[in-house]
């Protein structure tokens, strides 16, 4: 609880200074201002260049695209088509009426599915890999070239495999964000100090006990670029793959919007889907942020 300080505390409390009452009372520093003002001006800090950068982008796209003859629609003709996708991300007036943020959210459950399987498979067979020299030269090559595959190459395989649109987009987020997974933590299992090791066989522990207090705190941040990267193939590999599946994820909602000509509807889209991306990607990395600071202070 912060104490308010007044003009007669200051009287009791200065008897005899001869500086005047205003005088103190002016030199009493803000707790609030004291205490937040560094993080203030490092939010204002951090916040201010992009809106700058964004309000150029716009303002420049603005005069590019003002004239009715433009192909692509400006800034403000954009907030005039699709202002409701803006203001009302999540009404409801139909089975495929529906606002962009529950389109997203469709998409992000299939995501979770897909990634999450793929985070769990990929750390393990990176633990595999990186703990074998041979099966690191034998199966990097394979990764390096089955990573370089694009999502939709995948999709007609998955559709052949499962019959189902459902499975079909889950397996190709799988497939498509695995490859960063295991590379990378086999790269940090591959990196553990030989130190580590050595402190390991002294104190005799087991295998479970290895894996838990020395490889995972020591690859935990290989582990975790690789889920970064993993996550935003996931993202990408979703809007794809709902374009050719259909369904109401935001993928189909832009192929949807393309083949009506309501181009404005799409550049709404991409802006959600740019801001979802970014937030998945910023909280994967203050995930590992937090789990390698932790495996560092054990």
């Amino acid at each position: 609880m912060t104490m308010q300080i007044t003009k007669n505390d200051l009287v009791d409390a200065t008897t005899g200074d001869n500086r005047s009452i205003d005088e103190l009372y002016a030199r009493r520093r803000i707790p609030l201002i004291e205490r937040h003002g560094a993080r203030i001006r490092a939010l204002f800090g951090a916040m201010l260049p992009p809106i700058i950068v964004l309000a150029i982008l716009l303002g420049l796209w603005q005069l590019i695209c003002i004239k009715p003859s433009s192909s692509l629609p400006s800034p403000a003709r954009i907030w005039s088509e699709a202002n409701d996708l803006i203001l009302h991300p999540f009404f409801i007036a139909g089975p495929q009426d529906i606002g962009l943020g529950w389109r997203v959210l469709t998409s992000l459950q299939r995501v979770a599915i897909g990634f999450g399987l793929a985070s769990v498979a990929g750390v393990l067979l990176g633990v595999i890999v990186g703990q074998s020299r041979w099966a690191m030269r034998g199966l990097d090559p394979l990764f390096q070239i089955l990573r370089t595959v694009p999502p939709l190459a995948w999709l007609p395989i998955s559709l052949a495999a499962f019959r189902d649109s459902y499975p079909s987009a889950i397996f190709v987020i799988f497939i498509t964000s695995i490859w960063p997974i295991i590379i990378n933590t086999a790269v940090g299992v591959r990196n553990i100090p030989q130190d580590y090791r050595n402190v390991a066989a002294v104190l005799r522990l087991n295998q479970f006990e290895f894996f838990w207090k020395i490889m995972i705190p020591s690859a935990a941040p290989y582990i975790f670029t690789g889920l970064r990267i993993g996550v935003g193939l996931s993202w990408l590999a979703i809007v794809a793959a709902e374009m050719l599946t259909g369904g109401v994820g935001i993928g189909f909602f832009i192929w949807d919007a393309w083949n009506s000509s309501r181009l404005s509807d799409i550049f709404v889209a991409l802006a959600y889907i740019g801001v979802t991306g970014f937030v998945l990607d910023r909280i994967v990395a203050a995930i590992g942020s937090i789990a390698t600071r932790g495996a560092q202070a054990s």
